[in-house]
């Protein structure tokens, strides 16, 4: 598979929130790198945080506008959006949605590094919805 290939079949099992595909598409070194820096390294430590993320916000997809790809490295321009849920139930008040790009470093058929840019703000805010209701 080209780097792009993998770097969308990644995207496309985030959006289906199967982690068993997502554990299959990373290396067993992967790192996930979050907007504030802060780092998960493994593909076990990854998969788990993932598995947590996509609790929380169960419907949780990414849209892509665009790729740009040089050598083993993608990188995605698009939209991030979910709402984080209340007890179980997803609500209007904690629906975000907010522009992201991507990093993907590939190695093979595997995703070494998984890198987002994106204002945190709009899904601070959100999250905040939660514990003033």
């Amino acid at each position: 598979m080209t780097p792009e290939r993998v770097a969308r079949a990644f995207v496309a099992a985030v959006n289906s929130h199967q982690i068993d595909a997502l554990s299959e598409l990373m290396t067993d070194d992967h790192v996930f790198v979050d907007s504030d820096g802060s780092r998960k390294a493994g593909r076990q430590s990854v998969c788990e945080a993932w598995a947590g993320y996509l609790s929380m916000v169960p419907d949780y997809r990414i849209f892509i506008d665009e790729t740009l790809v040089r050598n083993d490295t993608v990188v995605i321009l698009g939209r991030a959006q979910g709402a984080f849920s209340r007890e179980g139930a997803v609500t209007p008040e904690t629906h975000w949605s907010v522009p992201v790009a991507w990093r993907v470093k590939v190695d093979g058929d595997r995703v070494s590094l998984w890198q987002l840019y994106v204002n945190p703000e709009v899904m601070r805010r959100a999250l905040e919805q939660i514990g003033s209701s």
